[in-house]
């Protein structure tokens, strides 16, 4: 990152006219006056650069001009974004982030998921089984989006990388308490977030600790269309009531040592524990024939994640500096589920995990001149994993005799080497060139066989950033990109799982119930990606962007249920295995405005507002298109990508009282995915609503009131998917959450 001379102001009224029409639809509540102007960009501690004469400078810079100055495309969003809406766990965060989507599967960056989106936890991949809805935002100091990859980081972001920062040790004692309630199906739900801090001399120390405990219920109702247990036309209707519950904790001491002027050493700590249950029960209807009903089914299970991360960082000259770190980490988790059939048990399985790894890295940076620097550095990763499932019918007898109890193990190593250079050209240009090649083997054993998978990659980069003006507000980002994603762990593995509507060994199941196993030869998919954004840079902390994006994919995986003989049953069954099967495209438009009424609309339209300069503004649209090669249109796109997005939000602060309301609305359509040839599957629209009121009670003490509605427990929306086969079969799932309130109370004593 690099120094940009103070902000002043500069024209842009044909872009704020188009901020206008996008924001039209937020809701402009200008009931009361403020006092002072919105939008302000909240201090938020700097990462490291990677020249030794910035870091002084970086810390003290907001989101918005850290966000301006970074020789990488990215989006910074500190406290003020993290604690507006009280949010208890860091999905219901993310949901609300321009481009940011959250499904089951976690957050999605541009509308993928599922490996596309990179999660970095302090700079690091998140380790395995770290759970993103059970960590407190009072833990994170800021999130980083990038739309693209740089070579210090893995380049396994073909959509993007959301990189969480936690709190650093304070410069100054620091003693802050959050206690909420939040609506549970019996009674209120607690939680309760510390952070202590102190700082001596050259020593930091940061204590924050969370615990939570949750009880939602979902309504699922089911209906399906297929053959039904004795093989002919079938169909029934089933609408469930999920509960769900636990507790947990997290907890991450950090020390800071500042040894000298030049030295530093920094340990940072992160555990992380919980206990879980669900339940669901089911009210069944049988429309025609002898339909094949889901079960009934109650599961509990723990998690639990420690890591350790050390750093040591040395500016031995005044041009250059060395950064070494070493970590470890452990994954633990346990799972008991039941299936139940009128009460009665059906089937059983019990298991657990464990992943434990170690990492080494280390960078070098050599500042060439005042606006010149070149880092070279490496990461080291060594993983070892071993799971356990054992799966019993009614009577106590394994499903897969040759597979239960059986311990499945894996070894994953990544090695990684980088380069890259950070050019400020003039005042005008600045130049990031990035050179990452990355190597992953895995070796798998289990069930008799034993595989190993290989995947390697260079990642050229270049990022390119254009001022019109050195000392205006507007510039240009390009970037041209090479990122993957590899194959994760449970698609390699090449154990089956049994699907539990058709448990028996002489039974032949459906498409839209196929058993499911690992492919241990599947190859990283491959992405080539071009980058363009305009950014306009107002007052008091607005913003105004407008990018496009393009990636060209290889090798793109995806499973399509085929029938096969297979050793685990008699007959012929219906299987799901991953392959590499297609090469696809995928292109979109983004457009992203925040900041003051005043800054953003016309002056027109703004001074009808009592005081347009105490209401602040969000906006972000986001348009996506994508084509699967090897599948026929229309809506051959890539797997869960939605045509569009948008998410609209305000906030203002009343000065005839003290305090500051506000609100959010993220809206997707409806929309279909041809997967393959012979499966379409059809997803509703979703729409979420958020709302919070927070009042300053006294100085350094709050009460914050939010509701959300349209999204089930920690952050998938409310949403009905439906697959339809071309032989006539069709499924459908609605799952639905009433609405939440979260009732929270800061004090920082």
């Amino acid at each position: 990152m690099h120094l940009v001379p103070p902000v002043r102001p500069s024209g842009g009224s044909g872009v704020r006219l188009a901020a206008a029409l996008a924001l039209s639809t937020a809701p402009l509540c200008a009931l009361a006056q403020d006092a002072g102007p919105g939008g302000a960009a909240e201090p938020a501690p700097g990462q490291q650069p990677s020249s030794v004469q910035r870091v002084e400078i970086a810390a003290r810079q907001g989101s918005t001009e850290l966000r301006r100055a970074a020789s990488i495309a990215k989006q910074i969003y500190g406290r003020e974004e993290l604690d507006r809406h009280g949010d208890t766990n860091t999905l219901d965060v993310l949901r609300r982030l321009p481009g940011v989507n959250v499904d089951a599967g976690g957050p999605r960056m541009r509308g993928l998921g599922a490996g596309y989106t990179q999660i970095l936890i302090n700079g690091d991949p998140a380790p395995p089984g770290f759970a993103l809805d059970q960590l407190s935002p009072s833990q994170i100091e800021r999130i980083e989006v990038l739309r693209a990859p740089s070579a210090e980081q893995s380049a396994q972001a073909i959509a993007g990388t959301i990189n969480i920062i936690l709190k650093e040790a304070p410069r100054r004692a620091q003693r802050d308490l959050r206690l909420g309630l939040a609506d549970g199906t019996d009674r209120p739900m607690a939680n309760a977030n510390l952070t202590l801090g102190e700082s001596r001399g050259g020593l930091g120390l940061s204590l924050p600790l969370s615990v939570f405990e949750w009880n939602r219920e979902n309504r699922v109702n089911l209906q399906r269309a297929m053959a039904g247990a004795d093989g002919l036309p079938a169909e029934a209707r089933q609408r469930g009531a999920q509960e769900v519950w636990g507790w947990g904790y997290n907890l991450g001491p950090r020390l800071n040592w500042r040894i000298s002027d030049d030295q530093t050493l920094s340990l940072g700590t992160f555990f992380q524990k919980g206990f879980w249950n669900n339940r669901t029960d089911y009210t069944n209807q049988a429309l025609a024939g002898d339909p094949v009903l889901e079960d009934d089914q109650a599961a509990n299970g723990t998690w639990q994640n420690r890591r350790a991360n050390l750093t040591w960082a040395n500016r031995f000259r005044d041009d250059q500096r060395i950064e070494l770190r070493a970590g470890v980490m452990q994954s633990r988790w346990t799972f008991d589920t039941r299936n139940l059939r009128s009460g009665a048990l059906r089937q059983r399985s019990v298991g657990g995990g464990s992943d434990d790894g170690i990492t080494q890295a280390g960078k070098y940076s050599l500042l060439l001149g005042s606006s010149h620097t070149l880092t070279a550095g490496w990461d080291l990763e060594h993983r070892d994993r071993e799971e356990r499932r054992t799966t019993t019918d009614a009577a106590g007898q394994p499903v897969l005799p040759e597979f239960e109890g059986q311990p499945f193990e894996a070894q994953v190593r990544r090695h990684a080497l980088y380069v890259q250079d950070e050019w400020e050209l003039s005042p005008q240009w600045q130049l990031y060139l990035g050179l990452r090649s990355e190597r992953i083997t895995t070796d798998s054993r289990g069930g008799g066989t034993a595989a190993r998978n290989t995947s390697s990659v260079t990642s050229p980069l270049l990022h390119l950033t254009y001022k019109f003006d050195p000392k205006g507000r507007d510039q240009i980002r390009a970037s041209l990109t090479r990122s993957y994603k590899a194959p994760n762990l449970g698609t390699l593995l090449p154990r089956p799982s049994i699907n539990a509507q058709f448990p028996g060994r002489d039974t032949r199941n459906t498409q839209l119930a196929p058993d499911r196993i690992g492919n241990p030869l599947l190859k990283p998919e491959l992405a080539t990606g071009l980058d363009i954004a305009y950014e306009n840079y107002l007052a008091n902390g607005g913003l105004i962007s407008i990018g496009l994006f393009h990636r060209r994919l290889t090798d793109v995986v995806r499973s399509e249920p085929a029938l096969r003989s297979v050793s685990w049953a008699t007959v012929q069954r219906w299987v799901s295995e991953p392959q590499n099967f297609s090469d696809a495209t995928t292109s979109g438009l983004e457009f992203e405005a925040k900041g003051s009424a005043a800054d953003l609309l016309p002056k027109a339209v703004a001074g009808l507002l009592p005081n347009a300069r105490a209401l602040n503004l969000r906006a972000s649209v986001n348009l996506y298109r994508s084509r699967v090669a090897a599948i026929a249109g229309p809506d051959n796109r890539l797997d869960g990508q939605q045509p569009w997005s948008a998410t609209l939000g305000f906030d203002q602060r009343l000065t005839s009282l003290p305090l500051n309301i506000g609100g959010s609305i993220g809206l997707n359509p409806a929309y279909d995915t041809r997967f393959t040839a012979d499966q379409l599957v059809q997803r509703s629209r979703t729409r979420s609503i958020d709302l919070f009121a927070q009042l300053a009670v006294r100085p350094g003490v709050s009460v914050r009131l939010a509701a959300s509605a349209g999204v089930q427990p920690f952050g998938p929306p409310n949403q009905t998917t439906t697959t339809l086969q071309s032989n006539g079969d069709v499924s459908s799932i609605e799952r639905h959450t009433r609405p939440q309130l979260n009732l929270s109370l800061d004090m920082r004593l």
